[in-house]
């Protein structure tokens, strides 16, 4: 076992830091509810296929 410690940063998180550090909520705001609406689509044409 080694005592070295491996450090991951996923691009996104990093991106993530971008906008808070810049302040700019609204275009974050915008990106998760884009995101969640086409999570939602992706779903919802789920669901209707299994019928």
């Amino acid at each position: 076992m080694s005592d070295t410690i491996e450090h991951y940063s996923d691009p996104q998180d990093a991106r993530v830091a971008l906008y808070l550090m810049d302040n700019d909520g609204d275009e974050l705001t915008d990106i998760l509810v884009a995101a969640l609406e086409h999570a939602f689509r992706i779903l919802g044409e789920d669901a209707q296929t299994m019928h």
